[in-house]
């Protein structure tokens, strides 16, 4: 396997319940680097209603090192209020350069403090994690990677507490944001809650019994319409909110005029919103067809050196999960953190409408990952990760 082309190369699964399988995973090459970001006091921009504008922020790593590289074909997975992308040796300086553009625009343009780091895979195994990586079919056109080992929640770790940083681009500087969107409207609860769900192994290290925990959580999950996914088969509704707009403008190419900005996304909306209520195609463009992927290509759950989950789910079905959760984390097993709320949110990186390989990123719409992830903060760490 080529180290330039480890993740598309990567055999797929398309069960969900293979996230557990350690047979799916591959090591991650040891030239590979992992970009991590993520938005401090993420808590106090929530509290002050900007959970969007964070969502978009944490996307926008996404967006910035893929177009960076100019490939999408790299391991990465959304936290809502950060990111983490892994990159090969070759794309190093390009991902270094994108991770301080966004630190400069997250602060110049959303007034929001960005900490971005890169940290090497051989240094990680050195430090005794590993990064294993799995690619996990969410649809016929879209993979997402899922992350196990320890070693990306050991980065992230290493990030938080200083070390690996990478400072801001030059006052100014823009990161390549092209395909980044908010065009959404939030997703309405239909089965009672939207809850976001983190379940990391706790401090008793029992693997085995982390893993039965996590197939106990999904099969929960399965009894639900679609999984528990957010988004209905048909797809969700086209919204433009004054705080999208208002961020996807701030998203634009240096020197590329506000009021264009404006003209070309408020002109986009009412076209695609206008197909899609018509029901017409426009040249490559099927609306509906659309519609149905921005649900199928969703990353509404993910194993990330833990299983996060956002789903829309029963009080009883919910119960049973917390039920499971609550057992665990007394037994050492798990730590866990869960949110509940009444809407999701999506978060789009669509590099052409035209094709249908278009991924969309969900998180809940009132602090979602990022309020579930801070009750992890009260239990202690664990001595290493599945």
């Amino acid at each position: 396997m080529s180290s330039e082309t480890f993740f598309s190369t990567l055999p797929v699964f398309t069960r969900f319940a293979g996230v557990t399988d350690a047979a799916h995973y591959r090591p991650l090459p040891d030239d590979w680097w992992l970009a991590t970001a993520d938005i401090v006091d993420s808590t106090g921009a929530i509290e002050a209603g900007r959970y969007k504008t964070v969502n978009m922020a944490g996307a926008s790593v996404i967006s910035a090192v893929l177009n960076g590289l100019g490939r999408h074909d790299l391991p990465f997975v959304f936290g809502g209020d950060g990111a983490l992308v892994a990159v090969p040796a070759s794309g190093r300086q390009a991902a270094a350069a994108a991770l301080a553009a966004c630190a400069t625009w997250a602060r110049e343009e959303l007034s929001l403090t960005m900490r971005v780091a890169m940290l090497d895979v051989a240094a990680i195994r050195a430090a005794g994690q590993d990064v294993r990586v799995a690619r996990f079919q969410a649809s016929e056109m879209v993979s997402y990677a899922m992350f196990s080992g320890g070693g990306a929640h050991y980065a992230e770790m290493r990030m938080k507490a200083g070390d690996n940083a990478i400072a801001p681009a030059p006052p100014g500087t823009r990161p390549d944001l092209s395909g980044l969107s908010c065009r959404w409207n939030p997703i309405r609860a239909r089965h009672g809650l939207i809850v976001s769900i983190i379940a990391v192994p706790g401090p008793a290290n029992d693997a085995a019994a982390f893993e039965a925990l996590v197939a106990r959580i999904i099969a929960i999950a399965s009894m639900l319409e679609r999984d528990g996914h957010p988004v209905a088969p048909e797809g969700p509704a086209l919204g433009l909110s004054s705080e999208g707009l208002a961020t996807e403008i701030k998203a634009r190419a240096k020197g590329e005029p506000a009021w264009r900005r404006w003209l070309r996304i408020t002109g986009e909306y009412v076209l695609s919103s206008t197909l899609v209520r018509l029901g017409r195609n426009l040249g490559g463009f099927d609306a509906r067809r659309y519609r149905r992927d921005v649900g199928d290509n969703s990353d509404f759950r993910k194993f990330d050196d833990g299983l996060k989950m956002t789903i829309d789910i029963d009080v009883t079905r919910l119960e049973r999960i917390e039920a499971a959760l609550k057992a665990a984390e007394a037994q050492g097993v798990c730590r866990y953190g869960l949110h509940r709320q009444d809407e999701a949110l999506i978060t789009c990186f669509v590099p052409t409408p035209l094709q249908r390989d278009h991924m969309h990123f969900i998180d809940g719409a009132a602090g979602g990952y990022a309020q579930a992830a801070s009750r992890l903060k009260q239990a202690p760490e664990p001595a290493s990760a599945l």
